[in-house]
């Protein structure tokens, strides 16, 4: 019996992401080993480290700012994600709308903006991450997706003249037109937003943020966790295993990982996604696809797809499995899940039937930084002098750097328009604790599997979650 097109596809990829499985990744920084001063330390090198601590030198260039970093910059979600770099700083419009709709022409024209300045840093540092402003093309694979499509082209366009935001409106595409723009004959319409979203290759944005870091005048420490955040005198006191920082701001973008702060927990929960990496394809592979205007894509489902080309030619294929491991487990056995890359396989063969024989050459998964409200949140600790960011929740390559913005704002004690925001002064609804948490998860996500199965129909619980402000549908 003959292997499936999916299962052969999958037999030598790589168990590692293709992003950061490169040769020329930068040389790791030397860990801290002495106890040092700074004016300000950020804990992190992801994208929220990263971009706090470019900003603040661009603010203040005197300013002596230390970066640590656990592992390697970019190691964790900012190396491993899709490389969708957003405008929306809300996970989308739908859930900008719901949990935000005051606020949204505000936000909805500094995501644009801080999408064109995201653009320009990687210009003006000379960043090679492959940065291509090619907007993202929103695809029903399915029927009963077609009025939440054009509802959402609906919302898109009143919002971009409240916002007075420049760029092109959403354009609304049957399904002739969008199988035109890619093959597939899963498709059956598409909204394209040509402007609100640029492709990037994540893990040498990263590299070179952290370059631009220390051509500034950043100190990196890397391999070198922090392990707790104590007050000292006026400042703050940063414990690593081999050394210390005390400075008299810090600012906390560690993700999903270990919160330092312990009122982090009741608002975070890690959750599990995977991707896989083809190989280049041939010309006539490339032909038979179409997809000239190199858009990034994503499905409607709830259980969602997201896609991509890269800069060699490489179709990225992700999504679908969002996977809680029940007690917020997270080990690096669990970067591999074969039953969804299998899954995966299967699907992209599915939506792309022409492409038979293409082989995968990697898989891999990370842990997305997931809060009730599904972007991010912010706070403070330590009487103001610690400053955090967390709950990205998979959209934070761009809205990072606006987070970063906030953390700034937040400790230098400006009031901007930024921290004006309703996003800014409120918290989502924090989780229960295990095991209920655990249960509401799985609940939540066979409910939402479920719903895809019966033409978006969402039953009892879904419904319970929306009237609580609570629901998510993409």
């Amino acid at each position: 019996m003959s292997a499936l097109p999916g299962e052969a596809a999958l037999r030598d990829a790589r168990p590692a992401c293709f992003w950061l499985d490169r040769p020329d990744a930068p040389e790791p920084a030397a860990p801290l080993r002495e106890a040092t001063t700074a004016d300000l330390a950020v804990v992190g090198a992801g994208f929220t480290g990263l971009w706090t601590a470019l900003l603040a030198k661009e603010r203040d260039p005197s300013a002596d700012v230390v970066l640590l970093e656990g592992r390697t910059a970019g190691w964790a979600a900012s190396g491993r994600n899709g490389g969708f770099c957003s405008a929306s700083l809300t996970h989308g419009l739908a859930n900008g709308l719901e949990r935000f709709g005051p606020d949204m022409p505000v936000l909805d024209r500094l995501g644009r903006q801080n999408l064109d300045e995201i653009g320009a840093t990687v210009a003006r540092h000379g960043i090679d991450c492959d940065f291509e402003r090619t907007g993202e093309l929103a695809v029903a694979t399915q029927p009963w997706h077609l009025p939440d499509l054009w509802d959402h082209a609906a919302a898109a366009r009143r919002l971009a003249a409240a916002s007075g935001a420049p760029g092109a409106p959403p354009e609304l595409l049957d399904a002739e037109a969008v199988r035109a723009e890619i093959a597939s004959p899963a498709y059956y319409g598409g909204v394209w937003d040509r402007d609100g979203c640029a492709m990037v290759d994540p893990a040498r944005l990263a590299w070179g943020l952290r370059r631009a870091c220390l051509d500034a005048g950043v100190r990196i420490y890397e391999q070198t966790p922090v392990g707790a955040i104590h007050p000292e005198g006026p400042g703050l006191r940063l414990s690593t295993r081999h050394g210390s920082v005390r400075a008299p701001r810090a600012a906390l973008g560690t993700g999903a990982y270990a919160p330092l702060l312990r009122r982090l927990r009741r608002y975070l929960v890690p959750v599990y996604d995977y991707a896989m990496m083809t190989e280049p394809l041939s010309a006539a592979q490339r032909a038979s696809i179409g997809w000239r205007h190199r858009q990034g894509v994503g499905d409607m489902g709830n259980q969602f797809h997201y896609y991509r080309l890269t800069g060699d030619g490489r179709i990225l294929w992700g999504g679908y499995d969002a996977v809680y491991y029940n007690g917020g487990l997270i080990t690096a056995g669990q970067d591999q899940r074969p039953v969804t890359f299998a899954r995966l396989a299967a699907q992209f063969f599915e939506t792309f039937p022409q492409l038979e024989g293409l082989r995968f050459t990697h898989t891999w998964g990370g842990v997305i930084d997931t809060c009730a409200r599904f972007c991010v949140f912010f706070g403070t600790a330590h009487r103001g002098r610690l400053a955090y960011a967390a709950g990205y929740t998979g959209l934070g390559v761009g809205a990072s750097r606006f987070g970063a913005n906030v953390l700034l704002d937040v400790l230098s004690g400006q009031q901007t328009e930024r921290t004006a925001l309703g996003m800014v002064r409120g918290k989502p609804v924090p989780f229960p604790p295990e095991p209920l948490r655990s249960a509401v998860i799985q609940l939540t996500r066979a409910s939402l599997a479920r719903a895809d199965r019966h033409e978006g129909r969402r039953d009892l619980w879904l419904r319970t979650l929306d009237r609580l402000g609570l629901g998510f549908d993409s």
